[in-house]
Formats: structure tokens, C-alpha cells, sequence
């Protein structure tokens, strides 16, 4: 699969430039010279088409003042400057790379000769097996169904800020103009004779399900060093999704600037799918990293360039009538992980007036959750709603907390009625650190959607006298997570409770991929004497854990036995 991958990839994956023609006699500000560039995605070698990301082309735009874009349902190469010079970096033609050839089914036919991606070994030799090719614009259309997921989800009171400059950019570029995030370009090269034969693999994001793994590929950089960064692959799953179709897709796959307009590929039997095109690889909320990758369903974005290509007749070149642009359904993807499913029906949206976070649910009317998120409330509002399925409320009330002092933030909530709809876990009982895990919350979206899944590994488990005080893991974790559930990838069994990811207050820097949860086992034996007993003798007992549980909490080093002078 590993080297499938890395053939689909080198064969559809390019980085896009655009600049003005080195001859141009117009005078026009710094901005607009360029060059601009970003990743892309080859859709057919013949004719050479390429869909990429808008963004890159903004700066080009005539008049932009007097051009409401909100208003536009296209834009032609007339818009744009009239030297306006597009090169597409792909795979050269006829380079010592060694061609091979796999299975990729659907329309891509088969046995299709598809070219490696050089390693460096053989850059060594041939420094330039990457070409430069000319290219034209066709036009640049907004998807519409994204631009409406993306106006309800992401709002400007949560000080959303989007994109990630290239090296030597300054801010200000056409990666931040917002105005154009949800725009993308399709491009026709104009030496259209490339390798290979028909259309790459497209599916509709609406086979995707949370937790779904995916890849990425996308060039670092655009056209900084393509040489080292061009067509690099990222893994991760479907985080989360909103909109029409599933338009809006959140990946915690790893992207960097200059990989957006790249391609996110989905899994099948018949081999990998194009379903999204990166919008964004970098997210920010109130100023704090997401460390989340936002897309586009590829089949949203092909559907509102179809219908324009079917417009009038005369806008229609002979050369786009047998454009096939459409994403087809095929195979389901491989076997769906149904402990994902049940994951995302264990964990529930906490509201306590104006704050809100997780909570998981240990018994169908018994919820743990962080004290920070009942903020000192004695009563809250309990969502559970796992995406596609009714969304279930409840009203609770805040039976303990525990103390400020306390280095376990921990509530327990009991609910009014009982909410037969959700999955009841199975509790750990030990940890493996190094094992594949998932955090299931509230974060980025929060009250918008139903919970996110972030994937990565249980990195460190932190012991005093030999028991398991702290969980440190990898998965990305946000405001609004707190209270979530830490869980075993393989097993679904709850590892334990999110309590914070990692603030770095001298510089205002949050990390999202460095977090702490309580261990399950800490919580098990308190959760069973109140289910059993109805006594919280054992929660109580959480607010008088010894000092070393309390060094480690604050993140502190042991206090070390200072040897006596002998002055």
C-alpha cells in the first residue's frame, strides 16, 4: 500500500507558480510581481489539467477594489493581469526515473504506467527531474457548499485566522485574503502530452466517516526547494466535517504552508481516492494553534466548475467539452473502524451558562467532566449527539467537584434522565505508552457539530509509587476538549479523562499536540463506589492526594534534598 501510495502521489501531485511575465512593462505594486505559488493536483495528463487553490491568484486580480467576490460565480482570465505567467512543476517526461505500474482501478483503467517520485539517491544524478511547464488559466470558481459550511462553523466572534506564508512572503499575501479561501482554479497545461492516461481517481466526501484514515500530499514551501519538499505525504484521520455533502473536512494529518491546493486521498480496495483539496494548513482560534488542516470536498468544488463548464455554449473551448468532471461513488472504503463509532457516542457536550466542554459518559445517567468546565455551577445542560444520529438532552446536576487545590480536575455529573442512546465504555485498566490512541471532544467546533477525533500515541505514562497519575498523549486537543475521552485506537477501551494541553505563558504559545488526561484508573474505583453505594467517599479522596501527585500536575520538578553547607 505504502508504495501504491507513493506512485499516485509523484504522478498526480505538482506545485503551482504564478508570477508576472519577467518583460512586463506594467508598473504594479510589490504584491502583485509574485511569484505566488502553492501545491496542486494533476486531474488528467491529457489534456493537462490541474485543479489548485485560488488564493495564489488574487494578487493578479484588475481593479480588486472595485470586485465584490462574495458576489461572483466565476472569474475568467480576463480578470486577471494580461502578463499573467502560470508554470506547473511536475515530473519530467523521459527522465531516468524508473516507470512501474499498479493497480489503481476505476477510470484510471488498468495497469497504468505510473512514474516513481525520485528519491535523492537519484537526484544526486539527475538534479532536474522535475520540468517546468507552461499553463493557463480556465477559471476560478467558489464552492459554494463549503463557503456556506465554513460561514456557520467558523465564526468571527471565535477570531478564526487561516493560512501560513511562504518562505520570503510577507503577511498580507494572497494565503490570508480570506475573501478567496473557498475559490479554487482550474488550469490547463499547455504542453497537455503528459505521462499517462485518463482521470485521477475522485470520490465524494460523503463516504467519509470520522476517524477515517486519509493521506496527504502537498508541497511544503510551493516552489521553495522542490528538489527536497515536493509531493510530501502526511497521515492522519477525518476529524471532523460539516456542510452539504461533507464540503468541510478537518484532518489531523500534518500540513505545512505551500501545501495548500494538495490533495487528500481516501482508501478503498481499488486503491486511493482523491477526496479533498487543501484550503488551509495552518488554523488559529483566539490565537490558539489548532494544529488541524482544513479541505474542501473535491467533489463539491468539481460540481460548481461542472456547472459552469455547461453553461453557454461559447464560453466552452472544443478541448473542455469531454471534460468528465465529476467524482463518481465506487467501492466503500476499507472496513470501517465501528470502535471510532462508538467513541464518538460515549462523549458529550457539557453547557454551563456561557462555558461549555466535554464529558463522557460512564453510566446511561452518570457524566465525568473537568471542574473547570462546570466552572462552580450546580446544575449544567448535557448534549449527547454523534454525528448522523438524534441528538439527546439532558439537564444534570453537579453532584462533586473538586477543590482548586486539587491537581485532578474532576466533576461529576448525574443526569435528570437517562440517555439510552449512548455507548457505555469499557474502562482500562492498564496502559501500554507507544500505542495508538484517540481523543474524542468538543474542541475547534465545540457547540457548531458534533465531536471531533484526533488521533496519535499515548506518549509517556507518568507514575508515582508505581501507579499511573498523569496520561501524556499526542492527539491534537483544544479549548473546548476538556472533559473529552482519551481512548485505546484497537481496543476502545477509556483511558481516561482530558484535563489540558500545553500552554506556554511567557510567549502566549499553546500546544496542541503535547496534552495530559487523569487516568481511568484513578477515577474507576470513586466511579463504582457512587454507582453502587451513592457515596462519594473516594471522589472526596481526590482532594487529598500527596504531595508528589501535586509536583507532577504543576509540572514541576521533585524538590531535591539541598546538602548543608559547611561554611
Amino acid at each position: 500500500m505504502a508504495e501504491s501510495l507513493r506512485l499516485i502521489a509523484g504522478k498526480s501531485g505538482c506545485v503551482v507558480t504564478v508570477s508576472r511575465s519577467p518583460d512586463s512593462s506594467e508598473a504594479v505594486g510589490a504584491l502583485s510581481e509574485g511569484p505566488w505559488s502553492s501545491s496542486g493536483v494533476l486531474l488528467a495528463p491529457d489534456p493537462g489539467i490541474v485543479l489548485c487553490h485560488g488564493s495564489i491568484f488574487s494578487p493578479f486580480l484588475l481593479e480588486p477594489e472595485h470586485l465584490d467576490v462574495s458576489q461572483c460565480k466565476v472569474l475568467l482570465p480576463e480578470s486577471f493581469s494580461t502578463d499573467l505567467r502560470i508554470q506547473v512543476l511536475g515530473t519530467e517526461e523521459g527522465s531516468s526515473q524508473t516507470p512501474c505500474r499498479s493497480w489503481l482501478g476505476g477510470d484510471l483503467g488498468d495497469n497504468i504506467p505510473v512514474l516513481r517520485f525520485n528519491p535523492l539517491s537519484s537526484l544526486q544524478k539527475t538534479p532536474n527531474g522535475l520540468k517546468h511547464r507552461e499553463a493557463q488559466l480556465v477559471l476560478m470558481a467558489p464552492c459554494l457548499q463549503f463557503q456556506e459550511a465554513f460561514a456557520k462553523i467558523f465564526t468571527a466572534s471565535d477570531q478564526w485566522h487561516f493560512g501560513g506564508n511562504e518562505v520570503g512572503q510577507e503577511s498580507g499575501s494572497a494565503v490570508d485574503d480570506m475573501r478567496f479561501l473557498h475559490w479554487f482554479a482550474l488550469l490547463r497545461i499547455l504542453d497537455s502530452h503528459l505521462p499517462g492516461a485518463g482521470w485521477l481517481s475522485c470520490a465524494p466526501a460523503k463516504w467519509l466517516r470520522k476517524g477515517d484514515p486519509v493521506i496527504t500530499c502537498g508541497s511544503p514551501f510551493g516552489a521553495f526547494c522542490p528538489d527536497i519538499f515536493m509531493n510530501t505525504l502526511s497521515k492522519g484521520i477525518v476529524s471532523n466535517f460539516a456542510g452539504e455533502g461533507n464540503a468541510l473536512i478537518l484532518t489531523d494529518a500534518r500540513c505545512l504552508p505551500g501545501t495548500e491546493g494538495g490533495g487528500i486521498f481516501a482508501i478503498s480496495k481499488a486503491g486511493f481516492h482523491l477526496v479533498g483539496i487543501i484550503v488551509a494548513p495552518l488554523c488559529w482560534k483566539a490565537n490558539e494553534w489548532v494544529g488541524l488542516t482544513l479541505v474542501c470536498a473535491v467533489d463539491c468544488i468539481l460540481e460548481n466548475i461542472g456547472s459552469i463548464l455547461s453553461g453557454p455554449p461559447w464560453f466552452c473551448q472544443n478541448w473542455l467539452r469531454p471534460m468528465a468532471l465529476a467524482a463518481k461513488p465506487r467501492d466503500g472504503l476499507i472496513a470501517k473502524d465501528g470502535l471510532v463509532q462508538q467513541m464518538l457516542a460515549t462523549v458529550v457536550l457539557v453547557e454551563c451558562g456561557p462555558t461549555w466542554g466535554s464529558g463522557v459518559m460512564v453510566t446511561s445517567r452518570l457524566v465525568l467532566t473537568c471542574r473547570h468546565v462546570v466552572s462552580g455551577a450546580s446544575s449544567v445542560c448535557v448534549r449527547l449527539q454523534p454525528h448522523l444520529g438524534k441528538v439527546s438532552v439532558a439537564k444534570g446536576k453537579v453532584v462533586f467537584a473538586t477543590k482548586d487545590s486539587s491537581p485532578y480536575d474532576v466533576a461529576l455529573v448525574e443526569l435528570e434522565e437517562s440517555l439510552s442512546t449512548f455507548a457505555e465504555p469499557v474502562l482500562a485498566s492498564e496502559f501500554c505508552p507507544g500505542e495508538e490512541v484517540s481523543v474524542v471532544g468538543f474542541g475547534v467546533f465545540g457547540q457548531a457539530c458534533s465531536p471531533s477525533v484526533t488521533s496519535g500515541i499515548l506518549s509517556a505514562v507518568i507514575t508515582v509509587e508505581d501507579k499511573p497519575v498523569m496520561l501524556q498523549a499526542t492527539c491534537a486537543v483544544h479549548g473546548g476538549s476538556s472533559g473529552g475521552a482519551l481512548f485505546a485506537r484497537r481496543s476502545g477501551k477509556l483511558l481516561g479523562i482530558v484535563a489540558s494541553n500545553t500552554r506556554d505563558n511567557s510567549i502566549g504559545v499553546t500546544y496542541p499536540h503535547l496534552n495530559f488526561s487523569i487516568p481511568i484508573t484513578v477515577l474507576k474505583p470513586a466511579i463504582l463506589e457512587f454507582i453502587h453505594n451513592r457515596s462519594l467517599r473516594a471522589f472526596k479522596e481526590l482532594d487529598r492526594v500527596g504531595d508528589r501527585i501535586q509536583v507532577v500536575w504543576r509540572l514541576q520538578r521533585e524538590p531535591e534534598e539541598i546538602p548543608l553547607s559547611k561554611l
